[in-house]
C-alpha cells in the first residue's frame, strides 16, 4: 500500500514538473528568439564590414578593425565619457532626491494618495513628449523660462546650444522625469518597514536622523541596490532626449553612446561598425551594473 502511495506521489510530482516545463517552454523560446539571437547577431557582425545597402553577400570578416576604429575615434571617446558621467550624476541625483521624497511622503498623515499621483505624472509621460515640452519652455526666443529671467533682469541662455548649459540642462530634465520611478520603488519598500522598529528606536532616544540611518536604510538597502541597478541600465541607454533636444551637440558635449551609434551606425546603415559600438556599450553596462549586483549580494 505504501509503495503504491509513493508511486502515485512520484507520478504526481513528475506530472507537475512536466506541466511546469510545458508552460515555461514557449516563454523561454520567445526570450531566446528576442534576446539571444539579436545578441549573437550583433556580436558576429561586429567583426564584419556589413552594410545593409551592400547586403550580407558582400560582407566580409575584418576581425577587430571595427573595434580599433571605434577606440581611435575621438567622437566615440567623448561619447563614452559623456555617457558614464551622465549616468553617474543622474543616478546619484535621482536616488538621493527620490529617497528624500519617499521618506517625506511616508511620514505624512494625510494626502499621501494625492501626492503619489501628482509625483508620478512626469514618469508617465513619454520621453519624446517630455523633451518637446522642455524644448518649448527653454526656447531662446519664446520660452517661458527665458521670459521670466528677462523680466527679473537676469541673463538669458540658449540652453541647448550653449556648451556651458546643454549637458546640465538635459541632466535636469532626465532627473525630473525619472525621480518619480525611484520614489515609487522606495516608497513601496518603506511601507514594509515595521513601525515597531521605529518605536523601539524612539524609546532608546534615537532622533530622526538616527532612525533614518539605523532603521530605514538597513531595511531598504535591497530596494536601493535594485533601483540603482535599473536606473543605471536605463540611463546608460539615454537617446530620445539627446536626439530631440541637441542631436549630440553643441560640439559633442551631449553626445552619448546611443547617439553615436545612431549617427555612425544606423544612419549610414553601417551595421558592422554600429554592432561593435553596441557590444562595447553592453560591456560597459555590465561593468557598471556589477558593482550594484555585488553590493546587493554582499
Amino acid at each position: 500500500m505504501k509503495r503504491n502511495e509513493i508511486r502515485k506521489l512520484n507520478s504526481a510530482q513528475a506530472s507537475t514538473t512536466r506541466f511546469g516545463i510545458g508552460m515555461l517552454t514557449p516563454t523561454m523560446i520567445v526570450l531566446l528568439v528576442m534576446t539571444a539571437y539579436p545578441l549573437i547577431f550583433t556580436f558576429v557582425y561586429s567583426f564584419t564590414d556589413y552594410n545593409y545597402l551592400k547586403g550580407t553577400e558582400q560582407a566580409s570578416f575584418i576581425l577587430f578593425d571595427n573595434y580599433t576604429k571605434l577606440f581611435k575615434n575621438g567622437y566615440f571617446q567623448q561619447a563614452v565619457w559623456n555617457t558614464i558621467k551622465f549616468t553617474i550624476l543622474a543616478v546619484v541625483l535621482e536616488m538621493g532626491i527620490g529617497l528624500l521624497i519617499a521618506v517625506f511622503i511616508n511620514t505624512l498623515k494625510r494626502g499621501q494618495k494625492i501626492m503619489r499621483t501628482l509625483l508620478l505624472l512626469p514618469y508617465l509621460l513619454p520621453a519624446v513628449t517630455v523633451a518637446l515640452s522642455w524644448r518649448m519652455m527653454l526656447s531662446a526666443n519664446y520660452g517661458i523660462v527665458n521670459q521670466f529671467l528677462k523680466s527679473v533682469g537676469l541673463p538669458v541662455f540658449n540652453w541647448f546650444m550653449d556648451t556651458k548649459t546643454a549637458f546640465g540642462t538635459i541632466l535636469v530634465i532626465d532627473v525630473w522625469q525619472n525621480v518619480p520611478f525611484v520614489f515609487l520603488l522606495l516608497y513601496a519598500s518603506l511601507q514594509s518597514v515595521s513601525e515597531n522598529q521605529y518605536e523601539a528606536a524612539r524609546i532608546d532616544g534615537a532622533g530622526f536622523l538616527q532612525q533614518f540611518w539605523y532603521v530605514t536604510l538597513p531595511n531598504i538597502k535591497g530596494s536601493l541596490a535594485l533601483c540603482a541597478l535599473l536606473r543605471t541600465i536605463d540611463t546608460f541607454r539615454l537617446f530620445e532626449k539627446v536626439n530631440v533636444l541637441t542631436g549630440g551637440g553643441p560640439a559633442g558635449t551631449t553626445t552619448t553612446i546611443t547617439q553615436f551609434l545612431y549617427n555612425y551606425g544606423i544612419k549610414p546603415l553601417d551595421f558592422g561598425y554600429g554592432s561593435a559600438g553596441a557590444i562595447v556599450m553592453t560591456v560597459l553596462v555590465l561593468i557598471l551594473s556589477s558593482f550594484y549586483i555585488k553590493r546587493a549580494m554582499g
